[in-house]
């Protein structure tokens, strides 16, 4: 080896193995190293700022170009989240990337929107991140979830009774919203625990946020959190890891069962006849009672969703109420849906409504 090429690598920044890592996540996702702007929710909590700290040293080190704006939300449910807000500026600015923040009424949002705070939250926040990266010209926002976050996720949805879609958990790539061109990814969900970014955070000779809220175990995030999951690490001590693992598993299979439900919906709305236009709000009973009940199911749930424009509160309790219209030849019942809406079933047909009056469509 020469001496000049020794020299070379001997100055060449030495990138840090969570670093490393995430380069790594983000190259198997295929997210864009150069040429792109980005978008990163950063709270100012351990994981966010890990995630921002490991992008700017990946841009230092020369293996991403990237133009990253750090965007904020303040929630306004903590007397301090002001000075979040300013403190995840600083930081933003003393490491040289675009800064944009927002404060909203999370507590107003979930009174008016009839959501729990959790809801309303992620809500909120998945709104300013998508009109950010508008204006940002941004096609990808980033978010710093972790193998926590999936392990609380998944036992949430299990205590709920959510079907095997829901127990896929969170998704580390999708759209950020139906039909829209900009990408959500979280890089760290597959591999990253919560230990991992708060150690990272300390070799870098970073403070982190901490939310109080984080703590307060009458929200049931936290009851999970601090509960239920070290009850569950003293039968397996990799339980976080087991149950990321599950969750990969049913997403392969709820991929398969989505395509054959997709189909299934596509044969129950085409027309009996050629005098029938084919309505989407209208599904044929005996078309669906053909098919297997979990193929049916998630048909069902894709037609209420597309119907409603989302799958707000929509649970499985919802689901099977639908499926039991199609038992039988009765017609005339009516299966309620949350926030006003309605399937009914009429002449071998099931309707949805979708509006408090009943009104269809």
């Amino acid at each position: 080896m020469s001496a000049a090429r020794t020299k070379r690598e001997s100055v060449r920044p030495r990138i840090s193995g969570f670093a490393r890592r995430l380069l790594h996540a983000w190259i198997s996702l295929g997210l864009p190293c150069s040429d792109a702007q980005i978008v990163l929710a950063t709270s100012g909590g351990a994981d966010s700022v890990a995630l921002l700290l490991a992008i700017d040293e990946l841009i230092g080190a020369g293996k991403f170009s990237l133009m990253l704006t750090v965007a904020h939300l303040d929630h306004g449910l903590r007397t301090i989240s002001r000075d979040d807000a300013l403190w995840v500026g600083n930081l933003a600015n003393r490491l040289g990337h675009n800064f944009v923040k927002r404060r909203t009424d999370v507590k107003k949002r979930a009174v008016t929107g009839g959501d729990n705070l959790e809801q309303a939250a992620r809500t909120a926040r998945y709104e300013f991140l998508m009109k950010t990266a508008k204006e940002t010209h941004s096609q990808l926002v980033v978010t710093a979830h972790t193998l926590d976050d999936q392990a609380e996720t998944i036992l949430m949805r299990l205590l709920r009774g959510s079907a095997a879609e829901g127990l896929c958990g969170i998704e580390s790539i999708r759209a950020i919203a139906p039909k829209s061109d900009i990408r959500l990814a979280r890089p760290m969900l597959s591999w990253a625990r919560r230990h991992d970014t708060e150690n990272y955070c300390r070799s870098r000779g970073s403070e982190f946020r901490v939310d109080e809220m984080n703590q307060d175990e009458k929200y049931s995030r936290v009851r999970v959190r601090k509960q239920l999951l070290p009850l569950m690490s003293s039968f397996n001590n990799k339980i976080v890891e087991a149950l990321s693992r599950t969750a990969t598993l049913l997403r392969e299979d709820a991929t398969a069962l989505r395509e054959e439900a997709t189909k299934l919906l596509r044969l129950a709305s085409a027309p009996t006849s050629s005098k029938r236009l084919n309505n989407p709000n209208r599904l044929n009973v005996d078309v669906l009672a053909a098919a297997p009940p979990a193929v049916r199911r998630r048909a069902l749930r894709e037609w209420i969703s597309q119907g409603r424009g989302d799958r707000k509160r929509l649970e499985m309790v919802h689901l099977l109420a639908v499926d039991r219209l199609i038992e039988g030849k009765k017609g005339g019942r009516i299966a309620e849906l949350p926030n006003g809406g309605r399937v009914l079933r009429r002449q071998g047909w099931l309707e949805l409504s979708t509006s408090l009056n009943g009104k269809k469509g």
